[in-house]
């Protein structure tokens, strides 16, 4: 009986290991947090989450050996995500800042992102400095609810877990404005008539991956995988395949 119970918890040790390295093929599970309602970084597409985050980070997957897995969660949960262990990596449309460098690190960046202003058409809002004392709608813990919240006052600004909410409360009359990276602005504009984005721009910012501060081995291996992306053209390739030069 001794013996039998010996052989069968090295087989579960067996499986445990094999477990923890992704499955019998031997590859580790690269595991991406985002929030799968940022089109063209992320969206779905049936089931399937797309987009140009998730092409990039089955590339570095790619590049690293491993196998990618995308887990879709609120915005606001990414950082914890990460920070926990709970994800490796975190993509999702994010931009460097130095409140999120307390808590994560930050890989080199991808791409270049844009804050833009959504109104309806007619509004009395024409540009950045006719904000003030309207209703802004943001995507919570997002940078535009960062900055909007800043500039304008708490009182003024309206959290939303997805960026799609805001805009539905801009066009139910809930809010005078939305605050929201401009190319999924250009697809919330283009799917829903009535809104227009402003021929102004209210922040210019960089797109990264965040990875766990206590993970310096695995952010070199992201930011040596990207670096060769970058170069080769690969980076470019997938932004090009998502947006469209105006």
């Amino acid at each position: 009986m001794k013996k039998l119970v010996s052989v069968v918890l090295v087989m579960m040790m067996c499986v445990c290991v094999l477990c923890a390295c992704g499955g019998e093929d031997g590859q580790n599970t690269l595991v991406m947090a985002t929030n799968a309602y940022f089109p063209p970084y992320e969206y779905y597409e049936g089931e399937a989450i797309v987009g140009i985050d998730v092409e990039i980070a089955q590339a570095i997957a790619d590049k690293l050996g491993m196998e990618l897995e995308v887990q879709d969660m609120e915005f606001a949960s990414i950082l914890t995500a990460v920070q926990s262990g709970k994800a490796d990596i975190g993509m999702a449309g994010m931009t460097v800042t130095e409140e999120r460098l307390e808590s994560v690190n930050f890989s080199i960046s991808y791409a270049t992102g844009i804050q833009s202003i959504i109104v309806l058409e007619g509004s009395d809002i024409a540009s950045v400095d006719d904000l003030a004392g309207h209703m802004i709608g943001v995507q919570l813990s997002t940078t535009g609810d960062i900055y909007a919240t800043d500039e304008f006052g708490s009182d003024y600004v309206i959290q939303y877990n997805k960026g799609a909410d805001a805009i539905l409360a801009l066009l139910q009359g809930k809010v005078d404005a939305v605050i929201i990276d401009n190319q999924p602005a250009i697809n919330f504009v283009a799917a829903n008539e009535g809104l227009v984005i402003l021929d102004t721009e209210y922040a210019i910012e960089e797109y990264a991956a965040c990875i766990a501060q206590d993970n310096e081995e695995l952010l070199t291996q992201v930011n040596q995988a990207l670096e060769e992306l970058i170069a080769d053209g690969t980076v470019q390739a997938i932004l090009d395949k998502y947006i469209v030069a105006e």
